[in-house]
């Protein structure tokens, strides 16, 4: 476990960032593995008909097996896609099977931009989301554009909505003593790892 200690967010995030980018394509492969066991039977994965995940970057776990088991079993999956307006924004939208992808102006891989099949986050039943580093209380450090943030700021507000179920997915070696939070940072259900769960708010 890393200690945040006197770490700025900025500084903890290179940290953290650069641990999990030292795995190797063998330990990622293996991380994948563990993550899929972890949550493909879990009652909160079979039961989710909408589920949100990403495809991975920069070391993050890859939750592909779970995406190609979610279609599997018919589940309606959906990816991030960035808005061309506001550009600090960004809508689910479904993935279909074998459907091609784009990158947009991070690099990252994401569906071509279609208003039909995007769905609102409040209707989805269960987010997986990527994350820089966690702690056991809930906490989630992302890469600090806050696309995330903005994107669940609503159920932070609302506290008797349930819905949907979010949940982190990392590396064990991401997890941290203790985050630093900022007032808008939205607190997790859980972080699932390859090496377990850990229970958030």
């Amino acid at each position: 476990m890393i200690s945040a200690g006197t770490l700025s967010r900025p500084a903890l995030r290179r940290l953290l960032r650069q641990t999990r980018r030292t795995l190797s394509p063998l330990e990622q492969k293996r991380a994948a593995r563990d993550l899929y066991r972890q949550l493909a039977q879990h009652p909160l994965f079979r039961r989710a008909r909408h589920v949100a995940l990403y495809l991975p970057e920069d070391g993050e776990i890859d939750p592909r097996p779970l995406l190609r088991e979610a279609q599997k079993r018919g589940k309606a999956t959906y990816l991030p896609v960035l808005k061309a307006w506001p550009p600090t924004r960004m809508v689910f939208q479904r993935l279909r099977p074998g459907e091609k992808l784009v990158r947009n102006r991070f690099r990252i891989l994401e569906p071509r931009a279609n208003g039909s099949q995007q769905r609102p986050v409040w209707t989805l039943d269960l987010v997986l989301l990527p994350l820089v580093g966690f702690d056991e209380d809930g906490g989630r450090l992302g890469m600090g554009g806050g696309f995330y943030d903005r994107s669940l700021a609503y159920r932070a507000r609302r506290k008797n909505w349930q819905k949907p179920t979010l949940l982190g997915l990392a590396h064990e070696c991401q997890k941290v003593d203790r985050l630093p939070l900022a007032s808008w940072d939205v607190r997790l259900q859980a972080t699932v790892t390859d090496g377990g769960w850990y229970r958030g708010n």
